[in-house]
C-alpha cells in the first residue's frame, strides 16, 4: 500500500517505505534495503530489535493472560516489575504506577503532586514550573509544562500555561559547563521564579536530568541539579524528574539523575523502559506521598492498560537483558567512542557547533558561525534536510529545532545499547557522507541568495 491510498495519518504527508523486519540495530524495508537505526526509533529501542529473550518472555505471558483489569485482578508480571523498579530507583521511591507511554507518565506525576498538596491541606499549590525549551508530552496537561512553541501555541486557549525558566544552555551563553557557578546561575532562576509566582502557589518543578528531543541531549552544568534540589526543599516544592528519554539505561546509568546522585520526589519513565516491544511507562513515587494520597481518599487517576501483564512481562525481560548483557557498561564505553567520533567531525565541518550528551544519548548542533553560535537560516530546514540525506543512505537519525522549535538544528545520534565499534564506524561513515551533501546544499543556497 502506498501513501496515496493509505487510511493512516500522523503528523504530515511524509511517506516512508514499508517495514519488513528488524533485528539488532538494523531494519529492512519491503524492497530489502537495510537501515541502521541510529536513533533507536525515537530513542526507544534501547536493547535493539527482535531480542529473542524478550520475545520468549512475552510469549510465555501470552500463554497465561494478555489482559487483567487492575480493579479485578493483580498480576505477577506487574508486581514483579514494580519490585524490580523499586530496587533500581533511588531510596524512598518505592511505589509504582504503570502507564502506556511518556505523556501518560508525566500527566500522572503532576496529578499525583496536586492530589498530595490537597491531601496535606496546601490547596493553593497548583503551579508546575518547567523549562524552555522542553518537551514533556502531547496531552494537554503535559503540553502546559512544555516549552516548544510550534507544539504548544495552537492549544494555548484550551489549557493553563505553566511558568517556565530558561534551560541551562551554557554553550549558547558562552559559559563554562564545568564551573559550579554556571550551574548555580541557571538553577537560581528557579528560586527567582518561585518568588515571583508566590511560593505558596508553586506545586512542583519538572526537569529532564539530561535533555531529550527539545534540547538535544543537554547535559546540565556542574552543580545545577544539586542546587535545584536544595531550592525545591527550601520552598517545599516537589521535584519531578522526567526520565522518559534519559531513563532505562541509555546514559550508562538506569536513571540519568544517577550521574549526579540527586533524588527527586517523583520520576516519569517510558520509551527505552519498554524498549519498543510494547507500550509501557511508569510513574515512580516517594512512598510517603503515595500513602498520604491513598489515605486521603485515593488517587483519582488511571488508564485502562495500566499494569497490563503482557507489557510488564516485556518490561521485566528488557531490564533482565540490560543487566545480564552488561548494556549499561556498553552504553558508557560505546557512548564515549561515538562521542569522540562525532566531536572529530567538527574539524571537517565548521557548521557543527556543539556535540553533547552522556552514554548513548548524544546530539550535535549545527550553526552558521561557531564563535557566535548563530543558527543556520531557518529557511534551509537543515534539521529535515540532513535526516533525509542520511535516510537515503540507510542511516536513521532524529532531529528537532534547537531554539524553542522556531530555528536552530540539532540531531540525536542514539543507537541501541547493543551497538558495536564496527557499527559505530558504519554510523560515522554514512553520517559523514550525508554531512558532505549538506555542506554542498548550504553552499549552493548561500550562492543563490547572493
Amino acid at each position: 500500500m502506498t501513501s496515496s491510498n493509505s487510511r493512516l495519518f500522523y503528523q504530515s504527508r511524509l511517506s516512508r517505505p514499508m517495514l519488513e523486519r528488524a533485528e539488532g540495530v538494523y531494519m529492512w524495508d519491503k524492497s530489502g534495503k537495510r537501515y541502521l537505526d541510529g536513533s533507536s526509533g525515537a530513542m526507544v529501542s534501547n536493547i535493539g530489535h527482535s531480542n529473542p529473550n524478550v520475545l520468549r518472555a512475552m510469549q510465555q505471558q501470552m500463554e497465561k493472560a494478555t489482559f487483567g483489569y487492575r480493579l479485578h485482578f493483580e498480576t505477577e508480571a506487574s508486581e514483579n516489575l514494580a519490585i524490580k523498579l523499586d530496587e533500581l530507583s533511588p531510596k524512598g521511591l518505592e511505589r509504582v504506577f504503570f502507564v502506556s507511554g511518556g505523556s501518560e507518565a508525566v500527566e500522572s506525576t503532576i496529578k499525583l503532586a496536586r492530589q498530595y498538596a490537597i491531601a496535606i491541606g496546601e490547596t493553593k499549590r497548583w503551579k508546575v514550573i518547567s523549562r524552555s525549551p522542553s518537551y514533556h508530552g502531547c496531552t494537554l496537561g503535559a503540553l502546559a509544562i512544555t516549552g516548544y512553541t510550534p507544539l504548544v501555541e495552537p492549544f494555548e486557549p484550551m489549557m493553563r500555561i505553566m511558568p517556565k525558566i530558561p534551560a541551562p544552555r551554557a554553550y549558547l551563553d558562552g559559559l563554562d559547563i564545568n564551573d559550579p557557578a554556571t550551574g548555580h546561575h541557571y538553577a537560581d532562576m528557579l528560586e527567582t521564579c518561585i518568588q515571583a509566582e508566590g511560593p505558596e502557589s508553586v506545586l512542583a518543578f519538572i526537569v529532564e536530568p539530561i535533555g531529550g528531543a527539545s534540547t538535544g541531549a543537554l547535559v546540565p552544568p556542574l552543580g545545577y541539579l544539586e542546587r535545584i534540589r536544595e531550592i525545591c526543599d527550601r520552598y517545599n516544592v516537589l521535584l519531578i524528574h522526567d526520565e522518559v528519554m534519559s531513563g532505562g539505561g541509555r546514559t550508562g546509568k538506569f536513571f540519568g539523575s544517577e550521574h549526579w546522585d540527586v533524588t527527586p520526589d517523583i520520576i516519569a519513565i517510558s520509551k527505552g523502559f519498554g524498549a519498543g516491544y510494547v507500550p509501557l511507562g511508569a510513574m515512580i513515587a516517594d512512598g510517603q506521598i503515595v500513602e498520604t494520597v491513598l489515605t486521603a481518599g485515593g488517587f483519582g487517576h488511571g488508564f485502562t492498560y495500566a499494569g497490563n501483564p503482557l507489557a510488564c512481562a516485556a518490561g521485566l525481560a528488557v531490564i533482565e537483558e540490560i543487566e545480564s548483557k552488561g548494556l549499561l557498561e556498553n552504553a558508557t564505553s560505546m557512548g564515549e567512542l561515538l562521542s569522540s567520533k562525532l566531536s572529530g567531525l567538527m574539524d571537517q565541518f565548521p557548521f557543527i557547533g556543539d556535540v553533547r550528551g552522556k552514554g548513548l544519548l548524544l546530539a550535535f548542533e549545527l550553526v552558521a558561525d561557531r564563535e557566535s553560535m548563530t543558527p543556520l537560516p531557518a529557511s534551509l530546514n537543515a534539521y529535515e534536510k540532513l535526516v533525509n540525506l542520511a535516510y537515503e543512505r540507510g542511516l536513521i537519525i532524529y532531529s528537532r529545532r534547537t531554539r524553542d522549535g522556531i530555528e536552530g538544528d540539532h540531531f540525536l545520534v542514539c543507537p541501541p545499547m547493543i551497538v558495536t565499534p564496527k557499527q559505530i564506524d558504519e554510523i560515522i561513515e554514512m553520517l559523514t557522507a550525508s554531512l558532505e551533501d549538506l555542506a554542498r546544499f548550504i553552499e549552493f543556497s548561500e550562492n543563490q541568495a547572493r
